[in-house]
Parts: structure tokens; sequence; C-alpha cells
């Protein structure tokens, strides 16, 4: 971390923020690009000041995450945990359909403090039903063994790192304190704002490498030149709605010329 560290006072290590605002800009620039070539980023922050802002972000840009524990083993052993999952939306399909309606109330509430518990260990991954593309974690050394997992299979890892932290392992470290709220709060913004944009590009079929300003520009200018297409449902639409029969003069005049019977 020496490289990251501007000056030390009073035994307080000083992050250089030019640094850490360079280190943002590319990891949000990966994060984007993964999103819009239809990877999924993993978030993980298990630390108490970052569980609630972990849930938050995450679901407001259609992320998975892990917020309360790291099992061992989530990425390593993916189909054993695929197995739990699907386990887990079973019984929450049989207790919506009410199938345990007949069983007795301690049995029903067995059920229901075991969903409670596997929802705080794979209620934020339930739908990713695959290996992520890339992962952020909030803090390294708390998350030890996510960062030896993503090691092993080769996963690119984005995350904060401290003073305290080795950014080695880290594909894009981004030097900021990772106890701070606001600090986690800002980043992790920035990330999930990231993924959002990633995702439209991705939907629009425009692709990696296109910030969601370059994007309205785009469409604007095509709209302005006209040469903004629609869909085929869109066209054929239109056509039937504007289609007009045309009848010369002769014709109609022969017409009107015929007898009625």
């Amino acid at each position: 971390m020496r490289q990251f560290i501007f000056t030390e006072r009073n035994g307080i290590h000083i992050i250089d923020l030019q640094q850490t605002v360079t280190r943002l800009d590319d990891g949000i620039n990966f994060v984007r690009d993964v999103v819009a070539n239809g990877g999924e980023v993993l978030v993980i922050g298990t630390k108490k000041q970052a569980r609630e802002t972990v849930e938050m972000e995450a679901e407001r840009a259609g992320m998975p995450f892990v917020n309360n524990r790291w099992l061992g083993g989530t990425l390593t052993n993916f189909r054993t945990i695929q197995s739990r999952i699907r386990h887990l939306t079973q019984m929450e399909a049989a207790q919506a359909k009410g199938d345990y309606s007949r069983l007795t109330k301690k049995e029903q509430l067995d059920i229901s403090n075991e969903i409670e518990r596997m929802n705080r260990y794979f209620g934020g991954i339930k739908k990713m039903e695959r290996l992520p593309a890339a992962v952020f974690i909030i803090d390294t050394v708390k998350e030890q063994i996510a960062v030896a997992e993503c090691k092993r299979l080769n996963i690119p890892i984005v995350s904060l790192v401290d003073t305290n932290c080795d950014p080695d392992p880290v594909a894009y470290p981004i030097p900021s304190n990772d106890d701070a709220i606001r600090a986690i709060k800002l980043i992790l913004g920035k990330m999930a704002d990231a993924a959002a944009e990633g995702r439209a590009a991705r939907e629009s079929g425009v692709g990696a490498g296109v910030h969601a300003d370059d994007l309205v520009k785009m469409t604007e200018s095509a709209l302005e030149s006209g040469s903004f297409s629609a869909s085929p449902e869109e066209t054929a639409t239109v056509a039937a709605e504007t289609s007009v029969t045309v009848i010369s003069a002769a014709a109609q005049a022969a017409v009107e010329a015929t007898p009625q019977e």
C-alpha cells in the first residue's frame, strides 16, 4: 500500500486522493463494460457498517450480493450452493401455496425459521445462475476467503483497499477508508450506477465502452437526422395505420355510371 499513501502524520497514514479518483474511474469503466457484455458483478460486504448499503445499492442496480456472512465454497463449490438455493426457492413456493398449512404450529415455525436463515445467506444470490464475471469487495482483509476463491477461479476483483490491505490480488484497487460509511456509500453508489449504465447499454444493443451520456447523445442525433429506425413491429403498425386507398378519377366515374340494381 506504500504507493497509495500520500504521507504519515502522528502515526496515521493519509491516502493519496488523486490516485483514488483515477483508480475509481478505472473500476467504474471496468464494471460498466462487464455488465454491458452480459456478465454479473457480485458485491461482497459483510462488515456491519456496510451491510445496509450493500443491500440497498445492489438491489437498485440488480446486482447479486452477499452482506451477512461469506460461506466458504460459495464460488469454488457453486454447484452445491445452487442446490441449496433451489431448495430454498422450493420451500418458499410451497409456503406461498399453503402446502405447510396442515402441519403443526411448531413445524410451521421451524420451516419459517429455516427459510429466514437461508435467506440471510443466499437471499442476495438467489438469481445468480452462474459464476460472476467480476467481484466487488468492501474489505479484502475481512473477506480473505472470498479473495482466495476469486484468485483460484481467476475472477477479477474490484475492491476498496485500506492501508492495512494487500492490493496485489486486486485487479482494480481503489485506495480508500473501508471503515467509513460515507466512503462505502459513495464508491458503492458509483459502482451501482456503472452497472445500471452497462445494463442499459446491453439492452439497447450498443455494447460495452459507451457511457450513458454518449448513449443519450447518439439517440438524440439519430432522431434529429431521421435515421432512427423503429423495430419491425412498430414499422408494421405505423404502415397499417397510415395506409390510404387511391382511386383514379376515371375509375370513380365508371363506378358512378354503373346502373344500380
